[in-house]
Formats: C-alpha cells, structure tokens, sequence
C-alpha cells in the first residue's frame, strides 16, 4: 500500500507494508497537514509514516476520527483521569512514533476510535484533532460563554479556537498575519482584536504572539499557550507582572470532568457546523501529491489554511 514517509528527498509516497498488529483496521479517507508535521520534515529521515490528524471507516463501515495517542492505562496519570499526560504515551503516537495516517490504511487502537457524529463527512473529520486541542485549552481556560476572548495567530490551531470559542457564546477578537486568515476568522465570527479581552489564546508559537497576548490581557487575565514552542518561551515580564498574568499550558486533548470527551465535542461541533471545515480546509490532494501537499501548506502567504490529503 502507499504511506507518506519523509525520506532524504523530503516527502515521499512508498510503497509500505500493510499495518499489523491489534487495534483495528481503518481505511483513511482523510489526513490533513500539521505544522508541527513540518518538524518532523526538518529533522531528516524518518522509519514511519507521517500523519496524526485522520479520520477513516473501519471494515464494517463506520466512519471514525482518530486520537493518535495510545495511552498506557496503568501510569498514575492514565488512572486518575489525564490519561493524555501518560508518561509513557509519546512513544506510541500515531504519525510521530508509529505509523500514522497519511497513507491507504492504518492500524488504529480500539481506544483511540472517535465515532463520528450525523452531520459530518468523513472527508472532513481530520478536523476533529486540531479542533479538539482548541475545546480543550479553552475548556481549561474557563471560557463557558459571555467572556471577551482573543486568538493570537490565524493558523490551523488560531481558527480552531476562534470557532469553538464562538460556540459558547463568547464575544472573540483575532489577530492574524495574513488577510486571508482575518477573512476566514470573521466568516467563522470574530472580529478583529480590539481593547482588552478576559482570555487570550497565544496560537503563533512567535515571541512577538506571546508580546501581543501579554497587551490584549485585561487586569487578571488569564494567556491559554496552544501553540508549540521548541525553544525556550519567552514571557514579557512588565506586563505580566502589572497585571497578575496567569499562563495556562493546555496539551492536546482529554476526558471531560462528568463525562465525555474533548474529541466528541469536537466531532459535535464539527456536525452541527458544518461552516467550519468549509473554512478551514482550502485545498485537498490525492495521496499521490502528497509532496505538493506539503509545498502548499508551508506558503501560508498564498492562502493555505488546512491542507488535506485524500487516499
């Protein structure tokens, strides 16, 4: 079968060996571009297949998305409810350490299988992972509705958290490189940043985002990170010393106190608006392009938002 791996060429379609092993089988209809993909592209030759947001149909037909961390269940994170903190779960994730789902099929964990509400397309649904980081990061940031909340970067994570932050009623502001990432803000609800804001989502991973989230921050203000800093974060100190700053880490996604899943809300929310992929996602290939794929998705200037590819 084809998978996506990067080689000494850069991106490549191989011909791989057909995923084994348990979990269950899934036939990939959709995998879309990360940012943080482009760093494992930066670090040279890699022995697995490329991809961590996907969604497919499993052998009996149903549509699914796709949590790509397998988790241990036994560390004393997996047993007392942040299982998306296991010590142990970067060396089983799907696309980063094992093969992922840039590729015909893929072989996922029962546990991982995201059942996919009515509403959404399966061709849309690789969606469902960017999107659940943004539920989750504003989930613990306290925003429930009614709240002013800015979004500092207008990438895949940015209009993922301006979307769901416009689910819940609250008033949001965006600051974006790009027009076309503004334009695809306002068509998903926000304006454009303005005054001071309750919440401020840092989505650029830029020493100048966490600038820019520092003056947006109202007294009290709490900065929600998303973005993935490599480096050391700078954090601007006046600012965050005058007015009581508070700086929330939030990584991926987890269970919901009471019930449910980040990732369900996701898919949810994905359903009953169907708005947002129309949005986000500004090209698809087929898994052939796969090298295409990619020159498209790094030229944010040209209007690549989500970059899909379809097997």
């Amino acid at each position: 079968m084809r998978g996506v791996r990067v080689t000494e060429r850069g991106v490549e379609v191989l011909d791989v060996a057909e995923p084994t092993g348990d979990g269950a089988r899934l036939t990939v209809r959709s995998a879309s571009i990360c940012g943080s993909d482009f760093a494992l592209l930066a670090g040279g030759p890699m022995p697995f297949v490329l991809g961590h947001e996907f969604a497919g149909v499993l052998d009996d037909g149903t549509p699914v998305a796709v949590r790509p961390g397998a988790t241990c269940g036994t560390c004393d994170c997996c047993t007392s409810g942040r299982a998306h903190l296991c010590r142990t779960m970067p060396d089983r994730v799907l696309g980063f350490a094992l093969d992922g789902g840039m590729a015909d099929e893929a072989r996922v964990p029962d546990e991982c299988l995201v059942p996919l509400p009515a509403g959404l397309r399966v061709e849309d649904a690789s969606l469902v992972e960017p999107l659940a980081v943004s539920v989750h990061g504003l989930r613990l940031g306290g925003v429930t509705g009614g709240e002013r909340v800015a979004v500092v970067g207008g990438g895949g994570i940015g209009l993922t958290a301006v979307a769901a932050a416009v689910s819940t009623g609250a008033e949001v502001g965006l600051v974006a490189r790009y027009p076309h990432q503004m334009a695809a803000g306002e068509r998903l609800g926000a304006r454009p940043a303005d005054g001071e804001y309750d919440i401020v989502v840092e989505a650029a991973g830029s020493e100048s985002a966490m600038g820019t989230a520092a003056e947006l921050c109202r007294p009290g203000a709490t900065v929600v990170v998303l973005s993935t800093h490599y480096n050391l974060v700078p954090i601007p100190g006046i600012p965050s010393i005058v007015k009581e700053l508070r700086y929330l880490w939030s990584f991926m996604y987890g269970v919901i106190p009471g019930g449910g899943r980040d990732l369900d809300t996701a898919a949810s929310l994905l359903a009953r608006n169907p708005e947002i992929a129309a949005t986000l996602i500004t090209h698809r290939f087929p898994l052939d392009d796969a090298a295409e794929a990619f020159r498209v998705a790094a030229d944010r200037a040209a209007g690549a938002i989500k970059v899909v590819l379809e097997p």
